[in-house]
């Protein structure tokens, strides 16, 4: 339920989202993505109750809100009528046997996260375009329930993509993600061109795999075909085990197109 303060503080944000409206290029992607989050806020308003605080302060709800209450059950599931993603991929991504480059990103407390921190453990980056969309709901809420799995390889899993800390700290309390999100939010998509990952056209990233091993070096890699292909979990449950067995001196083999 939303109190009387509540609806001004919301009066205010919408005042300060139209202002913002003639200084956004109205066909760039940033600005499509702000219109999404502001339709979802608009969703999720349109069904909050009126409180008692509210009505005895004199304060009405927006014209079409209703009493019905919302869960964090419906907003976990908007994705599943959100807008899809389309697309063929644009980059082919870095090759197997590259050193991975280094990085620095917050996660979605703010603490500084960096790759070579987990030197002598194996990472998988797992590069995606957009916090809240249908396919990366799909496939990070798929790597949470197989975090075990992870694990029991010694891998650790780190989500990377172009949405700010705000957004994926309220994603994954709503997803119940626990895994690092990390955001590659400023420079915009800077860890992402470094993959060679960025989709300049639309402004986010590939969906993409990393796995990079105790020594830096990338060992598995895959670009989704189309921005909207979630990869086969058992593919890439085969590939962590045929790099876990391989000797770290070997060179790494390319295991991109199991």
């Amino acid at each position: 339920m939303i109190p009387a303060r509540g609806w001004d503080r919301l009066h205010e944000l919408e005042q300060r989202f139209a202002d913002l409206g003639d200084r956004l290029d109205a066909d760039s992607p940033v600005t499509e993505a702000l219109s999404v989050l502001h339709a979802i806020t608009q969703e999720i308003v349109q069904h909050v109750p009126v409180t008692g605080e509210t009505q005895a302060m004199g304060h009405q709800a927006p014209d079409g809100i209703t009493t019905q209450g919302v869960t964090l059950e419906d907003v976990a599931n908007l994705h599943r009528s959100a807008p899809p993603m389309q697309g063929a991929r644009e980059s082919t991504g870095l090759a197997v046997g590259t050193r991975a480059p280094d990085f620095t990103l917050p996660d979605a407390k703010n603490r500084p996260v960096r790759l070579a921190d987990f030197r002598g453990q194996p990472v998988l980056l797992v590069f995606y375009p957009l916090d809240w969309s249908p396919g990366c709901s799909r496939q990070l809420e798929l790597y949470q329930q197989e975090l075990p799995e992870f694990a029991s390889r010694g891998v650790t899993v780190l989500g990377i993509s172009a949405d700010s800390l705000y957004s994926h700290g309220a994603w994954a309390a709503v997803r119940g993600i626990t895994f690092p999100l990390l955001a590659d939010f400023h420079p915009k998509g800077e860890v992402a061109r470094r993959y060679h990952v960025w989709r300049e056209s639309d402004g986010f990233s590939e969906r993409a795999l990393y796995l990079v091993d105790a020594d830096g070096v990338i060992r598995y890699a895959h670009v989704s075909p189309q921005v909207d292909h979630i990869p086969d979990i058992y593919e890439l449950f085969d590939a962590l085990d045929q790099v876990a067995q391989q000797p770290a001196s070997r060179e790494p083999h390319d295991l991109s197109n199991l």
